[in-house]
Protein backbone atom coordinates (compact mmCIF):
# COMPACT_ATOMS: atom_id res chain seq x y z
CA UNK A 1 0.00 0.00 0.00
CA UNK A 2 1.22 3.51 -1.00
CA UNK A 3 1.49 6.61 1.28
CA UNK A 4 -1.47 8.44 0.85
CA UNK A 5 -0.30 12.16 0.23
CA UNK A 6 -1.68 15.63 0.00
CA UNK A 7 -0.94 15.28 -3.54
CA UNK A 8 -3.57 12.77 -3.88
CA UNK A 9 -6.31 14.51 -1.65
CA UNK A 10 -6.09 17.46 -4.11
CA UNK A 11 -6.56 14.86 -7.33
CA UNK A 12 -9.64 13.27 -5.75
CA UNK A 13 -11.30 16.65 -4.63
CA UNK A 14 -10.53 17.71 -8.23
CA UNK A 15 -12.17 14.63 -9.63
CA UNK A 16 -15.37 14.84 -6.69
CA UNK A 17 -15.65 18.26 -7.39
CA UNK A 18 -16.55 17.77 -11.74
CA UNK A 19 -18.57 14.81 -10.76
CA UNK A 20 -20.64 17.13 -8.95
CA UNK A 21 -20.82 19.76 -11.41
CA UNK A 22 -21.38 17.43 -14.15
CA UNK A 23 -24.57 15.30 -11.91
CA UNK A 24 -25.79 19.36 -11.31
CA UNK A 25 -25.71 19.96 -15.51
CA UNK A 26 -27.55 16.65 -16.33
CA UNK A 27 -29.95 15.96 -13.04
CA UNK A 28 -30.95 19.16 -12.60
CA UNK A 29 -31.67 20.89 -16.28
CA UNK A 30 -35.11 22.41 -15.31
CA UNK A 31 -33.17 25.98 -15.12
CA UNK A 32 -32.93 25.92 -18.63
CA UNK A 33 -36.58 25.43 -19.19
CA UNK A 34 -38.07 28.56 -17.82
CA UNK A 35 -36.02 30.65 -19.48
CA UNK A 36 -38.27 33.23 -21.38
CA UNK A 37 -39.93 36.41 -20.33
CA UNK A 38 -43.16 36.76 -18.44
CA UNK A 39 -44.49 38.62 -21.58
CA UNK A 40 -43.11 39.54 -25.27
CA UNK A 41 -43.21 43.73 -24.20
CA UNK A 42 -41.61 43.52 -20.76
CA UNK A 43 -39.82 47.00 -21.43
CA UNK A 44 -42.33 49.16 -22.25
CA UNK A 45 -44.70 47.11 -19.43
CA UNK A 46 -41.61 48.57 -17.03
CA UNK A 47 -42.18 51.95 -18.54
CA UNK A 48 -46.05 52.01 -17.29
CA UNK A 49 -45.38 50.36 -14.36
CA UNK A 50 -46.50 53.11 -11.99
CA UNK A 51 -49.79 53.16 -13.72
CA UNK A 52 -50.13 49.31 -12.31
CA UNK A 53 -48.93 50.30 -8.75
CA UNK A 54 -51.80 53.03 -8.97
CA UNK A 55 -54.46 50.36 -10.13
CA UNK A 56 -53.32 48.14 -7.34
CA UNK A 57 -53.46 50.80 -5.02
CA UNK A 58 -57.33 51.78 -5.83
CA UNK A 59 -57.80 47.94 -5.19
CA UNK A 60 -56.79 47.88 -2.17
CA UNK A 61 -58.99 50.40 -0.89
CA UNK A 62 -62.08 49.37 -2.01
CA UNK A 63 -64.42 48.10 0.64
CA UNK A 64 -65.25 44.64 -1.18
CA UNK A 65 -62.95 43.48 -3.81
CA UNK A 66 -63.66 40.57 -6.66
CA UNK A 67 -62.75 37.29 -6.07
CA UNK A 68 -62.21 34.34 -7.79
CA UNK A 69 -64.04 30.65 -6.95
CA UNK A 70 -62.74 27.43 -8.89
CA UNK A 71 -66.00 25.15 -9.41
CA UNK A 72 -65.89 22.48 -12.00
CA UNK A 73 -66.88 24.76 -14.92
CA UNK A 74 -63.54 26.73 -14.57
CA UNK A 75 -62.41 29.85 -12.99
CA UNK A 76 -65.68 31.89 -11.64
CA UNK A 77 -64.67 35.45 -10.92
CA UNK A 78 -67.24 37.39 -8.76
CA UNK A 79 -67.82 41.21 -8.21
CA UNK A 80 -69.48 41.85 -5.27
CA UNK A 81 -73.24 42.49 -4.85
CA UNK A 82 -73.61 45.94 -4.52
CA UNK A 83 -71.07 47.24 -7.83
CA UNK A 84 -72.29 49.44 -10.20
CA UNK A 85 -71.17 47.46 -13.06
CA UNK A 86 -72.55 49.89 -15.58
CA UNK A 87 -69.38 51.24 -18.14
CA UNK A 88 -67.13 48.63 -16.69
CA UNK A 89 -64.65 46.54 -18.96
CA UNK A 90 -62.77 43.56 -17.11
CA UNK A 91 -59.58 42.53 -18.95
CA UNK A 92 -58.01 39.24 -17.67
CA UNK A 93 -54.87 37.48 -17.62
CA UNK A 94 -53.86 34.03 -16.94
CA UNK A 95 -49.93 33.87 -16.69
CA UNK A 96 -48.91 30.61 -16.73
CA UNK A 97 -45.60 29.93 -14.76
CA UNK A 98 -44.36 27.26 -16.94
CA UNK A 99 -45.38 27.85 -20.00
CA UNK A 100 -46.03 30.89 -22.29
CA UNK A 101 -48.09 29.38 -24.46
CA UNK A 102 -51.24 28.03 -22.26
CA UNK A 103 -51.43 31.72 -21.06
CA UNK A 104 -55.48 33.08 -21.60
CA UNK A 105 -56.09 36.67 -22.25
CA UNK A 106 -59.59 38.00 -22.90
CA UNK A 107 -61.96 41.10 -22.33
CA UNK A 108 -65.58 40.84 -20.86
CA UNK A 109 -67.68 43.79 -20.55
CA UNK A 110 -70.07 43.04 -17.37
CA UNK A 111 -73.89 42.86 -18.06
CA UNK A 112 -76.32 42.66 -15.62
CA UNK A 113 -74.51 39.24 -13.64
CA UNK A 114 -71.49 40.81 -11.62
CA UNK A 115 -69.74 37.48 -12.87
CA UNK A 116 -67.90 35.73 -15.48
CA UNK A 117 -66.71 32.35 -16.37
CA UNK A 118 -62.78 31.26 -17.59
CA UNK A 119 -64.06 27.66 -18.75
CA UNK A 120 -62.34 24.63 -17.76
CA UNK A 121 -61.09 23.87 -21.59
CA UNK A 122 -58.93 26.42 -22.02
CA UNK A 123 -56.90 25.18 -18.34
CA UNK A 124 -54.30 23.05 -17.91
CA UNK A 125 -53.37 21.70 -14.31
CA UNK A 126 -50.34 23.95 -12.66
CA UNK A 127 -49.90 27.03 -11.28
CA UNK A 128 -51.12 30.38 -12.66
CA UNK A 129 -51.14 34.21 -11.64
CA UNK A 130 -54.22 35.59 -12.57
CA UNK A 131 -54.19 39.23 -13.26
CA UNK A 132 -57.68 41.04 -13.04
CA UNK A 133 -57.95 44.25 -14.14
CA UNK A 134 -60.89 46.59 -15.06
CA UNK A 135 -61.68 50.03 -15.51
CA UNK A 136 -64.69 51.99 -14.35
CA UNK A 137 -65.51 55.23 -15.16
CA UNK A 138 -62.06 56.04 -16.65
CA UNK A 139 -60.61 54.70 -13.83
CA UNK A 140 -58.48 51.78 -13.68
CA UNK A 141 -58.16 48.84 -10.92
CA UNK A 142 -55.87 45.82 -11.07
CA UNK A 143 -55.63 42.40 -8.78
CA UNK A 144 -53.49 39.86 -8.68
CA UNK A 145 -53.99 36.01 -7.68
CA UNK A 146 -52.23 33.40 -7.47
CA UNK A 147 -54.04 30.61 -8.74
CA UNK A 148 -53.74 26.79 -8.30
CA UNK A 149 -55.47 24.85 -11.17
CA UNK A 150 -56.39 21.30 -10.28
Amino acid sequence: MKNFSWGHGVVIALFAFIAFILSMLFLFPNGQKNSEMVTDNYYEEELQYQDVINAKKRADSLQEKPAYNQTAEGIKITFPKDYNNSNTTVKFVLNRTDDQNLDVKKSVQLDATPSFLIPTQVLKAGNYTLRLMWTKDKTDYRMDYDVIWK
